[in-house]
Protein backbone atom coordinates (compact mmCIF):
# COMPACT_ATOMS: atom_id res chain seq x y z
CA UNK A 1 0.00 0.00 0.00
CA UNK A 2 1.76 3.40 -1.05
CA UNK A 3 1.57 6.17 0.90
CA UNK A 4 -0.86 9.28 -0.47
CA UNK A 5 2.19 11.18 -2.02
CA UNK A 6 3.59 8.60 -3.69
CA UNK A 7 -0.04 7.77 -5.18
CA UNK A 8 0.13 11.48 -6.07
CA UNK A 9 3.50 10.65 -8.22
CA UNK A 10 2.22 7.20 -9.59
CA UNK A 11 -1.01 8.53 -10.44
CA UNK A 12 0.90 11.74 -12.74
CA UNK A 13 3.43 8.73 -14.86
CA UNK A 14 0.34 7.21 -15.42
CA UNK A 15 -1.92 10.07 -16.51
CA UNK A 16 1.64 11.37 -18.25
CA UNK A 17 1.97 7.64 -20.23
CA UNK A 18 -1.53 8.21 -21.49
CA UNK A 19 -0.98 11.99 -22.81
CA UNK A 20 -2.67 14.02 -20.62
CA UNK A 21 -1.51 17.39 -19.03
CA UNK A 22 -0.42 17.45 -15.43
CA UNK A 23 0.31 20.52 -13.21
CA UNK A 24 1.41 18.96 -9.44
CA UNK A 25 0.80 21.42 -6.08
CA UNK A 26 2.90 20.99 -3.20
CA UNK A 27 1.96 23.05 -0.37
CA UNK A 28 5.41 25.23 0.74
CA UNK A 29 4.46 26.81 3.59
CA UNK A 30 1.27 27.67 6.12
CA UNK A 31 0.18 29.93 8.36
CA UNK A 32 -2.44 29.57 11.07
CA UNK A 33 -4.42 26.31 11.18
CA UNK A 34 -4.20 24.47 7.51
CA UNK A 35 -5.55 21.24 6.94
CA UNK A 36 -2.19 19.72 5.14
CA UNK A 37 1.05 20.07 6.39
CA UNK A 38 4.08 21.69 4.10
CA UNK A 39 5.20 18.90 1.85
CA UNK A 40 1.61 17.31 0.97
CA UNK A 41 0.85 17.30 -2.52
CA UNK A 42 -1.92 17.33 -5.14
CA UNK A 43 -1.79 16.05 -8.89
CA UNK A 44 -4.67 17.58 -11.41
CA UNK A 45 -5.22 16.08 -14.39
CA UNK A 46 -5.70 18.30 -17.95
CA UNK A 47 -9.17 17.47 -17.43
CA UNK A 48 -10.19 17.79 -14.13
CA UNK A 49 -8.74 14.72 -12.39
CA UNK A 50 -6.90 15.23 -9.07
CA UNK A 51 -5.08 12.50 -7.10
CA UNK A 52 -3.97 14.08 -3.35
CA UNK A 53 -5.29 16.70 -1.44
CA UNK A 54 -3.64 20.04 -0.26
CA UNK A 55 -6.89 21.37 1.90
CA UNK A 56 -10.56 20.02 2.85
CA UNK A 57 -11.60 20.57 -0.64
CA UNK A 58 -12.43 23.77 -1.72
CA UNK A 59 -8.44 24.83 -3.02
CA UNK A 60 -8.88 21.74 -4.99
CA UNK A 61 -11.92 22.93 -6.41
CA UNK A 62 -10.61 26.54 -7.66
CA UNK A 63 -7.88 24.92 -8.64
CA UNK A 64 -10.25 22.07 -10.89
CA UNK A 65 -12.01 25.08 -11.78
CA UNK A 66 -8.94 27.21 -13.17
CA UNK A 67 -7.53 24.23 -15.29
CA UNK A 68 -11.29 23.31 -16.96
CA UNK A 69 -10.91 26.81 -17.81
CA UNK A 70 -7.45 26.88 -19.05
CA UNK A 71 -6.64 30.03 -16.58
CA UNK A 72 -3.79 27.72 -15.04
CA UNK A 73 -2.38 27.41 -18.35
CA UNK A 74 1.47 27.41 -17.00
CA UNK A 75 4.59 26.90 -18.57
CA UNK A 76 7.16 27.49 -15.70
CA UNK A 77 6.52 27.16 -11.53
CA UNK A 78 4.56 29.71 -9.77
CA UNK A 79 3.17 30.19 -6.42
CA UNK A 80 -0.45 30.58 -5.38
CA UNK A 81 -1.90 31.42 -2.00
CA UNK A 82 -4.89 30.81 -0.47
CA UNK A 83 -6.88 31.86 2.49
CA UNK A 84 -4.81 35.50 2.92
CA UNK A 85 -7.55 37.54 4.37
CA UNK A 86 -10.83 36.14 6.45
CA UNK A 87 -13.19 36.13 3.66
CA UNK A 88 -10.57 33.92 1.31
CA UNK A 89 -10.23 31.33 4.35
CA UNK A 90 -13.59 30.82 4.36
CA UNK A 91 -14.09 30.77 0.94
CA UNK A 92 -11.77 28.19 0.48
CA UNK A 93 -13.06 25.74 3.50
CA UNK A 94 -9.63 26.98 5.64
CA UNK A 95 -10.30 27.20 9.62
CA UNK A 96 -10.32 31.21 10.32
CA UNK A 97 -6.31 32.66 9.73
CA UNK A 98 -4.97 29.73 8.08
CA UNK A 99 -3.10 30.40 4.93
CA UNK A 100 -0.89 28.36 2.91
CA UNK A 101 1.34 28.79 -0.06
CA UNK A 102 1.37 26.03 -3.09
CA UNK A 103 3.60 25.40 -5.59
CA UNK A 104 2.02 24.81 -9.10
CA UNK A 105 4.37 22.76 -11.29
CA UNK A 106 3.37 21.83 -14.91
CA UNK A 107 5.11 18.30 -15.17
CA UNK A 108 7.00 18.60 -18.47
CA UNK A 109 9.33 15.29 -17.84
CA UNK A 110 7.69 12.23 -16.95
CA UNK A 111 10.87 10.50 -17.52
CA UNK A 112 12.35 12.25 -13.91
CA UNK A 113 9.13 11.16 -12.39
CA UNK A 114 9.36 7.79 -13.50
CA UNK A 115 13.37 7.80 -12.16
CA UNK A 116 12.02 8.87 -8.84
CA UNK A 117 9.72 6.06 -8.23
CA UNK A 118 11.92 3.30 -9.60
CA UNK A 119 14.68 4.78 -7.11
CA UNK A 120 11.64 4.58 -4.26
CA UNK A 121 10.75 1.20 -5.44
CA UNK A 122 13.93 0.23 -4.60
CA UNK A 123 14.16 1.67 -1.14
CA UNK A 124 16.48 4.74 -1.81
CA UNK A 125 15.50 7.72 -0.16
CA UNK A 126 15.59 10.70 -2.84
CA UNK A 127 15.97 14.16 -2.98
CA UNK A 128 13.89 16.24 -5.77
CA UNK A 129 15.29 19.56 -6.55
CA UNK A 130 12.89 21.42 -8.44
CA UNK A 131 14.26 25.07 -10.20
CA UNK A 132 11.84 27.44 -10.30
CA UNK A 133 13.19 29.84 -12.83
CA UNK A 134 13.56 26.82 -15.87
CA UNK A 135 11.33 24.01 -14.35
CA UNK A 136 14.39 21.88 -14.45
CA UNK A 137 14.67 18.72 -11.95
CA UNK A 138 17.15 16.80 -10.64
CA UNK A 139 17.64 13.91 -7.64
CA UNK A 140 19.91 13.20 -5.65
CA UNK A 141 20.00 10.56 -2.56
CA UNK A 142 18.93 12.07 0.61
CA UNK A 143 18.91 11.26 4.37
CA UNK A 144 16.25 10.14 6.87
CA UNK A 145 17.29 13.12 8.79
CA UNK A 146 16.82 15.64 5.84
CA UNK A 147 14.15 18.41 6.58
CA UNK A 148 10.92 16.84 4.44
CA UNK A 149 10.87 19.75 2.32
CA UNK A 150 12.93 22.88 1.36
CA UNK A 151 12.26 25.99 -0.28
CA UNK A 152 14.06 29.25 -0.62
CA UNK A 153 11.52 30.78 -3.55
CA UNK A 154 14.85 30.31 -5.88
CA UNK A 155 14.52 26.07 -5.37
CA UNK A 156 11.87 23.16 -3.94
CA UNK A 157 13.15 20.43 -2.59
CA UNK A 158 11.00 17.67 -1.03
CA UNK A 159 12.13 14.10 -0.15
CA UNK A 160 10.30 10.59 -1.58
CA UNK A 161 10.66 7.30 -0.18
CA UNK A 162 10.65 5.40 3.36
CA UNK A 163 11.84 7.94 5.71
CA UNK A 164 11.24 5.66 8.28
CA UNK A 165 11.38 1.80 9.34
CA UNK A 166 9.83 -0.90 11.06
CA UNK A 167 11.22 -4.07 12.13
CA UNK A 168 8.66 -6.64 12.81
CA UNK A 169 9.25 -9.86 15.03
CA UNK A 170 7.05 -12.53 13.51
CA UNK A 171 5.18 -12.98 10.09
CA UNK A 172 1.76 -14.03 11.37
CA UNK A 173 -1.52 -12.86 10.73
CA UNK A 174 -1.40 -9.00 12.50
CA UNK A 175 2.09 -8.82 10.83
CA UNK A 176 0.90 -8.74 7.63
CA UNK A 177 -1.98 -6.25 8.39
CA UNK A 178 0.71 -4.21 10.22
CA UNK A 179 2.86 -3.89 7.13
CA UNK A 180 0.48 -3.19 4.67
CA UNK A 181 -0.46 -0.76 7.09
CA UNK A 182 2.51 1.00 7.41
CA UNK A 183 3.65 1.01 3.98
CA UNK A 184 1.03 4.03 3.90
CA UNK A 185 2.77 5.54 6.36
CA UNK A 186 5.78 5.90 4.58
CA UNK A 187 7.61 3.06 6.51
CA UNK A 188 9.86 0.41 4.95
CA UNK A 189 9.07 -2.95 6.70
CA UNK A 190 11.50 -5.57 7.09
CA UNK A 191 9.87 -8.70 9.01
CA UNK A 192 12.08 -11.24 10.74
CA UNK A 193 10.73 -14.67 11.10
CA UNK A 194 13.60 -17.46 11.07
CA UNK A 195 10.67 -20.07 11.69
CA UNK A 196 9.81 -22.12 8.52
CA UNK A 197 6.01 -22.61 8.91
CA UNK A 198 5.33 -18.62 9.47
CA UNK A 199 8.21 -17.30 7.25
CA UNK A 200 7.55 -19.00 3.86
CA UNK A 201 3.76 -18.09 3.90
CA UNK A 202 4.89 -14.54 3.99
CA UNK A 203 3.52 -12.70 0.79
CA UNK A 204 3.08 -9.28 1.48
CA UNK A 205 4.48 -7.13 -1.55
CA UNK A 206 7.26 -4.66 -0.91
CA UNK A 207 8.00 -5.65 2.45
CA UNK A 208 11.59 -7.50 3.22
CA UNK A 209 11.19 -11.11 4.58
CA UNK A 210 14.49 -11.95 6.96
CA UNK A 211 14.61 -15.23 8.15
CA UNK A 212 17.82 -14.67 10.66
CA UNK A 213 17.18 -14.57 13.98
CA UNK A 214 16.13 -11.33 15.62
CA UNK A 215 18.86 -10.19 17.63
CA UNK A 216 21.49 -10.68 14.52
CA UNK A 217 18.82 -8.67 12.30
CA UNK A 218 18.73 -5.79 14.79
CA UNK A 219 22.09 -5.50 15.18
CA UNK A 220 22.65 -5.82 10.97
CA UNK A 221 19.96 -3.02 10.61
CA UNK A 222 21.26 -0.46 13.31
CA UNK A 223 18.50 0.64 14.01
CA UNK A 224 18.12 4.61 14.09
CA UNK A 225 16.12 7.72 15.34
CA UNK A 226 13.90 7.00 12.50
CA UNK A 227 13.36 3.10 13.31
CA UNK A 228 10.63 1.30 15.04
CA UNK A 229 10.37 -2.47 16.28
CA UNK A 230 7.56 -4.19 17.14
CA UNK A 231 7.59 -7.90 18.27
CA UNK A 232 4.25 -9.99 18.04
CA UNK A 233 5.72 -13.74 18.07
CA UNK A 234 4.75 -14.13 21.56
CA UNK A 235 7.47 -16.22 21.80
CA UNK A 236 10.19 -15.13 24.39
CA UNK A 237 13.31 -17.20 22.73
CA UNK A 238 12.41 -14.44 19.41
CA UNK A 239 10.83 -11.57 20.94
CA UNK A 240 13.47 -10.84 23.87
CA UNK A 241 16.30 -11.51 22.14
CA UNK A 242 14.80 -8.24 19.44
CA UNK A 243 14.27 -6.45 22.20
CA UNK A 244 17.34 -6.66 23.93
CA UNK A 245 19.12 -5.50 21.25
CA UNK A 246 16.65 -2.59 20.35
CA UNK A 247 16.14 -1.07 23.78
CA UNK A 248 20.27 -0.38 23.51
CA UNK A 249 19.45 1.60 20.18
CA UNK A 250 18.28 5.15 19.63
CA UNK A 251 15.17 3.71 17.86
CA UNK A 252 12.00 5.83 18.93
CA UNK A 253 9.65 3.14 19.41
CA UNK A 254 9.97 -0.23 20.76
CA UNK A 255 6.99 -2.96 21.87
CA UNK A 256 6.05 -6.13 22.48
CA UNK A 257 2.30 -7.74 22.39
CA UNK A 258 0.80 -9.31 24.86
CA UNK A 259 -1.20 -8.88 28.04
CA UNK A 260 -0.77 -7.01 30.85
CA UNK A 261 0.39 -10.57 33.20
CA UNK A 262 2.73 -11.63 30.10
CA UNK A 263 4.38 -7.44 29.79
CA UNK A 264 5.36 -8.04 33.75
CA UNK A 265 6.87 -11.53 32.92
CA UNK A 266 9.11 -10.06 30.11
CA UNK A 267 10.18 -6.77 32.04
CA UNK A 268 11.40 -9.37 34.98
CA UNK A 269 12.82 -11.66 32.35
CA UNK A 270 14.78 -8.98 30.69
CA UNK A 271 15.97 -7.16 33.62
CA UNK A 272 18.19 -10.33 34.31
CA UNK A 273 20.35 -9.08 30.82
CA UNK A 274 22.40 -5.60 31.03
CA UNK A 275 19.64 -3.08 30.40
CA UNK A 276 19.39 -0.16 32.70
CA UNK A 277 16.26 1.17 34.20
CA UNK A 278 16.27 4.04 31.32
CA UNK A 279 16.34 1.15 28.54
CA UNK A 280 14.03 -0.74 29.96
CA UNK A 281 11.53 1.94 30.84
CA UNK A 282 11.71 2.44 26.79
CA UNK A 283 9.75 -0.54 26.38
CA UNK A 284 6.18 -0.04 25.00
CA UNK A 285 3.93 -2.96 26.70
CA UNK A 286 1.42 -3.79 26.47
CA UNK A 287 0.80 -1.98 23.02
CA UNK A 288 -1.44 -0.33 21.01
CA UNK A 289 -4.28 3.31 21.92
CA UNK A 290 -7.30 1.74 23.13
CA UNK A 291 -10.00 1.41 19.98
CA UNK A 292 -11.84 -1.50 21.27
CA UNK A 293 -9.49 -3.51 18.73
CA UNK A 294 -10.24 -7.27 18.57
CA UNK A 295 -9.41 -8.75 15.52
CA UNK A 296 -5.94 -8.15 13.74
CA UNK A 297 -6.43 -5.39 11.57
CA UNK A 298 -7.92 -3.42 14.46
CA UNK A 299 -4.78 -4.44 16.55
CA UNK A 300 -2.61 -3.08 13.64
CA UNK A 301 -4.89 -0.13 13.65
CA UNK A 302 -4.25 0.63 17.35
CA UNK A 303 -0.35 -0.10 17.47
CA UNK A 304 0.02 2.15 14.02
CA UNK A 305 -1.88 4.43 16.29
CA UNK A 306 0.68 4.58 18.99
CA UNK A 307 3.58 4.68 17.30
CA UNK A 308 2.15 7.46 15.20
CA UNK A 309 1.40 9.49 18.44
CA UNK A 310 5.14 8.70 19.87
CA UNK A 311 6.79 9.47 16.21
CA UNK A 312 4.54 12.97 16.64
CA UNK A 313 5.90 13.90 20.74
CA UNK A 314 2.27 13.46 21.82
CA UNK A 315 2.20 13.25 25.59
CA UNK A 316 0.97 9.41 26.70
CA UNK A 317 1.80 10.03 29.82
CA UNK A 318 -2.24 10.54 31.43
CA UNK A 319 -3.32 7.42 30.19
CA UNK A 320 -5.78 4.79 31.17
CA UNK A 321 -5.78 1.31 30.94
CA UNK A 322 -8.35 -1.39 29.45
CA UNK A 323 -7.99 -5.29 29.03
CA UNK A 324 -9.72 -6.48 26.03
CA UNK A 325 -10.18 -9.48 24.41
CA UNK A 326 -7.30 -10.57 21.55
CA UNK A 327 -8.83 -13.53 19.85
CA UNK A 328 -6.88 -13.54 16.62
CA UNK A 329 -3.79 -14.40 18.71
CA UNK A 330 -4.99 -16.28 22.23
CA UNK A 331 -4.38 -13.65 24.61
CA UNK A 332 -4.96 -11.02 26.52
CA UNK A 333 -3.71 -7.97 25.04
CA UNK A 334 -3.71 -4.54 26.91
CA UNK A 335 -4.37 -1.06 25.00
CA UNK A 336 -3.67 2.36 26.20
CA UNK A 337 -6.00 5.46 25.72
CA UNK A 338 -5.55 9.24 26.09
CA UNK A 339 -7.51 10.06 28.85
CA UNK A 340 -9.53 13.91 28.16
CA UNK A 341 -8.31 16.95 30.04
Amino acid sequence: MDSVDLQVLRSSVAWLDEGHRVILATIVETWGSSPRPAGAMLAIRGDGLVAGSVSGGCVEDDLIFRIRNKSLAIDKPELASYGISKDEATRYGLPCGGKLELVLEPVGDKRRLRELLERVDRHELTARILDMQSGEVTLRPAKRTDDTLGFDRKRLMTVHGPRWRLLIIGAGQLSQYLAQMAQALDYSITVCDPREEYADTWNVEGAILDRGMPDDVVVAMNLDSHSALVAVTHDPKLDDLALMEALKSPAFYVGALGSRLNSQKRHERLLMFDLSAAELSRLHGPIGLNIGSKTPPEIAVSILAEMTAVRHHVDLNKVGIRENEDSSEGNRQVCVTAQSA
